[in-house]
């Protein structure tokens, strides 16, 4: 029996696409359940498959899991581990960086909120948006320049970091957001030229549905 991922607008879910594009790269086999934003249908429905009423969520016949790491996780599971850097000390090292985009970038996730459909929207920028920039700037950086030889991936090869940060990439594109290095802004790239992305954003730039509070900046 195939895994169900439960996903939300493809457009506006940035969680959505997280466990997506990771079971993706696994070549886990999987169907899908979206559940649009904001409508009569998300509330009826979303309880059938997740505890929390969020998405996204991930069916494995009994089983429900309803946190995006969690679902990475299982996902490496599944896969044997992959999805992960081999080396202990790396693969500690990639799981938390994961953990600091479930947990912060608010600023920036808060004022860019994802929205594929839209392209050179601008927004005031904050000092707290530019200090998650200059974080992520930081971050790429160092972990592209310490694993480059590996392949072309935050840690070389893909791995659920990757996953984390491919939304956040995205809206670099959304917004124009500028003040990334050369290193890092070649990262933002693999992340938003990947080609395993590319049946996504076509399903997502021909959704019709408009959330109104994710729709930010002129």
């Amino acid at each position: 029996m195939p895994l169900t991922l439960v996903i939300a607008n493809r457009n506006y879910s940035s969680w959505s696409l997280r466990p997506w594009i990771f079971l993706t790269h696994l070549g886990l086999p999987f169907d899908e359940v979206l559940l649009p934003l904001d409508t009569p249908e998300f509330t009826a429905r979303v309880h059938e498959y997740s505890p929390t009423g969020r998405v996204p969520a991930l069916v494995d016949g009994d089983l429900v899991i309803h946190e995006s790491i969690a679902i990475l996780e299982y996902a490496s599971e599944l896969a044997g581990g992959a999805g992960w850097p081999g080396d202990r000390a790396t693969r500690a090292v990639a799981r938390a960086v994961a953990a600091e985009m479930h947990a912060g970038f608010s600023a920036l996730r808060n004022a860019c909120p994802m929205n594929l459909r839209a392209s050179n929207r601008k927004i005031i920028l904050t000092p707290a948006v530019t200090d998650c920039v200059t974080r992520l700037d930081a971050l790429f950086t160092a972990h592209r320049s310490k694993h480059h030889s590996r392949g072309p991936w935050l840690f070389g090869e893909y791995s659920a970091a990757d996953a984390m940060y491919l939304p956040v990439a995205l809206r670099f594109k959304t917004y124009n957001l500028q003040g990334l290095g050369q290193i890092a802004s070649a990262y933002l790239s693999t992340l938003t030229e990947d080609p395993l992305l590319a049946p996504w954003m076509q399903a997502a730039l021909a959704e019709t549905q408009v959330v109104a509070h994710d729709e930010v900046g002129e």
